[in-house]
Formats: structure tokens, sequence, C-alpha cells
């Protein structure tokens, strides 16, 4: 008994031992910049500007058809009247009547071309909810220090911020060494088919490959993450899949007064369940590792402790992060019932019921092994399985090493000194996907500083950027084009 004391003793001080050195070795992975001054910018005359191309209501359709082609021309004679050198200066081509795709050429033409991206378009405000705005949504209001109206953050911020320092680099008689495309799409809203999809099939017929490409995706965020007391810049290296599957029980009804054992609701009921109570494995690994690892050192003692030695702590930083929807899907495929349907009549039994569970693919699952998890946990012949018409799978992960990554973050710290710039995975889905075929360093990132609440504007009510925020974004792409 004594010897295993001991041995227990000296096991556990070579335990705490580990444990320190780990602790003491987990150090910052941020680049370290030299400080840079910032650009001088008149911010309410670049509000002005931001808050005008908000008022072309520029909303997107699964159909064509549905959609008025008008708000978006009169949106490009806005830019051209608005950004004269820009328009004099690069070549512009109209890619299906309404994406638009600028080439300013580079003086070093051995050098890889970079593909910055935004959208034109914008989601349109869910019934029933104008009288919740402060002001309507394409007013493009400026009030209390703030530009808001839908686009704003999303995506017409960057469209126009890119623009901006465009504009800006032209009039001081810039020249980028690489060659830069300006890349906006008309249709991101509703998959990019007609948009970004089209430009690049564009861009590869011309044997273009870009050595970076920037879209969306990312930003920084004030209370990003417990325990981290700096705002978090989140540089999306990858983001999510997509698929919705249908499930449906056709069987037999009548009155509700001679049920069978089983009906039709109660098979897909339980379906449903099996499927939201069987989620698919995930864990710390990948994306979610990544971001723990670069934002871990910047954390508190004790987060520092838990987030160096995951080798032993990871079940207990996973079931504390599971807790959290953003950090749970963050670290799996998540499961999302969003539509049952069965029923007619408060004494007839259906003869068919319907449901619809929607899944965001984690990078390592294929929109295949998703549909053969759903068969399997509901194992029951009598409910028809089959994917909705549009899935994409999770795109390839970028590195995070190299120039393309490094100048970003370097670009990140240089405009937000106190950002803790971590690689991230995009939940929704953007046009960056659709870069795959001319681009392997595809990020995804856009400069606007907030904090988590005010995420809720994106596809929300009051979606609004603060002045401040939206100059910065301008200087962090002026930032970004000098490094080019």
């Amino acid at each position: 008994m004594k010897k295993l004391v001991i041995f227990s003793g000296v096991l556990l001080i070579i335990l705490v031992g580990v444990v320190g050195v780990k602790t003491a070795t987990f150090s910052s992975k941020q680049v370290t910049v030299d400080p840079v001054d910032p650009i001088s910018i008149d911010e309410d005359k670049a509000a002005e500007r931001l808050a005008a191309s908000i008022r072309f209501k520029t909303v997107s359709h699964m159909n064509p058809a549905d959609g008025d082609p008008e708000p978006f021309r009169q949106l490009h004679a806005y830019l051209a009247k608005t950004f004269p050198r820009v328009h004099q200066t690069m070549a512009l081509e109209t890619v299906n009547e309404l994406s638009l795709l600028y080439r300013w050429d580079g003086t070093d033409s051995e050098l890889g071309p970079v593909i910055l991206c935004a959208h034109q378009d914008v989601v349109p405000v869910a019934p029933g909810t104008d009288d919740a705005w402060n002001f309507d949504a394409y007013a493009g209001k400026i009030d209390g220090g703030f530009v808001w109206g839908r686009g704003a953050l999303d995506n017409k911020g960057n469209m126009m911020a890119q623009l901006e320092a465009a504009e800006r680099l032209l009039e001081n008689g810039y020249e980028p060494k690489r060659t830069v495309y300006f890349s906006f799409g008309h249709d991101e809203e509703v998959g990019g088919k007609n948009g970004a999809q089209a430009i690049v099939a564009l861009l590869k017929e011309r044997g273009v490959h870009a050595e970076m490409v920037l879209d969306e995706g990312g930003a920084v965020v004030e209370g990003a993450l417990p325990g981290l007391d700096r705002p978090l810049a989140t540089l999306g290296i990858a983001e999510k899949g997509y698929m919705s599957v249908e499930l449906i029980v056709e069987a037999e009804g009548g009155h509700s007064s001679q049920p069978p054992k089983e009906t039709a609701i109660g098979i897909l009921s339980h379906a449903v369940y099996n499927v939201e109570s069987n989620p698919l494995p995930g864990g710390l690994a990948g994306s979610a590792q990544l971001l723990l690892e670069t934002a871990g050192p910047e954390m508190g003692l004790t987060m520092r402790v838990l987030l160096a030695n995951l080798w032993i702590t990871s079940p207990l930083v996973e079931s504390q992060l599971g807790g959290s929807p953003l950090m749970n899907a963050f670290m799996r495929t998540t499961t999302a019932p969003t539509i049952f349907e069965a029923g007619v009549k408060d004494n007839v039994l259906p003869a068919y019921a319907r449901a619809v569970i929607n899944f965001r693919i984690i990078p390592g699952e294929t929109t295949e092994s998703v549909l053969e998890h759903v068969r399997r946990v509901v194992n029951d012949e009598r409910v028809s399985i089959e994917p909705l018409e549009w899935t994409s799978n999770p795109s390839a992960v970028s590195p995070t090493d190299g120039w393309a990554y490094e100048i970003l973050e370097t670009t990140v710290r240089e405009i937000i000194p106190d950002a803790v710039v971590s690689p991230f995975l995009v939940l929704a889905g953007t046009d960056a996907r659709h870069y795959e075929p001319v681009a392997e360093n595809i990020y995804r990132f856009a400069p606007f500083q907030i904090d988590s609440s005010e995420l809720a504007g994106i596809h929300g009510i009051n979606e609004r950027i603060a002045v401040p925020v939206y100059a910065n974004m301008i200087r962090f792409y002026h930032r970004l084009l000098e490094h080019l």
C-alpha cells in the first residue's frame, strides 16, 4: 500500500509538472506589427455614400424572374458617379447583366492576382416586421452615429469600403504590384448561381488563378469567447456545408375515433426524435481546436490551463462549450428540425406527414455521410428519406500559414491593434465557396467591429453599422491594398 501511495504521488507530481510546463509554454500566437498611423477619412461623407447605396432596394430572389433588375442598374450608375477614378482606371465587366467584375492591373504580371469579393444583393425584410425597425429598412438613414438599413453589414458595407479605399489610393497615384479583381455578385443571398459562379467560370476560362480570395464571413466581435476580454477577429478558413433532408410518411387515414396503433404523425415524430437525439459526432478538432489554441494564450490563467492541456481537459472543455448553441455549432454538424406538416382537421387521421431537418455540415463530413447517418438512426422503411434539391458539401479548408493568411493577419493587427486574430469556421454559406476552381487561399472576413448582439441585425431587424466602424473598414482595405 505504501508503495502504491508513493507511486501515485510521483504520478501526481509528474502530471502537475507537465500541466505547468504546457501552460507556461502556451504562448501568444499573435503577430507583432509596427504601429501604423490611421489615414484621415471624412467619416460623415463616407457614411452618406454608404447610406445612399442602401437606398437602392437590391433584393434578390430564388427565381430571377421574380426580381426587379432596375435597382441594381441604378446602383451601378451610382457607383460610376461616386467613384470616378475607379471607373476610369479599372476594366469593368458586367456578368449576367447584374454582377460586376473590376480588374485593376498590377505592375508585376508574374505575381498571382488577388480577388476581393462582396455582394450587391440583400435579403428582404421579413413580412410583418416593418414596424419593428427604427427606420425604413431601405431609407439609408444616418442617426445616432450609425448608418441604418438593409445591407449596412451584409454586404454593401464591404463593397463600398473596398471601392472607397481603391478610389483613395488612385487619387494618390498608387499602383498595386499584383492585379486586383473586385468581384461583386448580385445573387449571393440565393446561392450565387448567376453571380459569383458565373464570374468564376469566366475567370477560369481565362486561366486566372488567384493567390488569394477574400470574401465576407468572419468579423471583429466583442464578447465572442468566454474568458477573452479583447475583440476577436475571426478569419474564416472554411465554411460549413448545407443540406435539408425531407422525411415523409404515408399511412392509412380515417376517422380519429378508430386510430391504429401507429399513425403517420406518430411514426414521423418518432423518426424526427431519433434524428434529433442522435447528433453526428463532434468535438474539439479542426477549426474549433485552432480557434481555441490561438485565442487561448490571450485569456486568463484558468482558461489558459484548460486550453493548454486539452490532452486531459478536452472532455470538460467540450461539455462546457457544447452547452452554447454557437460553440456547439463550431464543433459538429448541427441538426435542426425546421418543418413539420400533417393533418387538416382535428377529428381526421392524416394519411400524409412531412418533416424537414436542416443540417450544417462540418468539414470532414459530406452530404452523403450525413444522409447515411439519418437513414441509420431512423431505421424505419415506412419513412421516406430524401435530400431536398439544394445541397452543398463543406468547403475546402484554407491554410493558416503562408503569404495570404499572414497578410490578412498583419493588416487586422495594424488597423485594430488590440484584436486577437484567429482562424474560424464560418457557419453560414457565402460566395467564397464558388471560388475553389480558381484559388486555394480563400478567406472569409469582413473588417467591421461589433458586439455579438449587433450580429442579430444581419438578416434581422435594425441592421446598422457605426460610422467610425465603417471608416475603419475603409482603412483596413486601404492598408490591405497597399500590401498587395
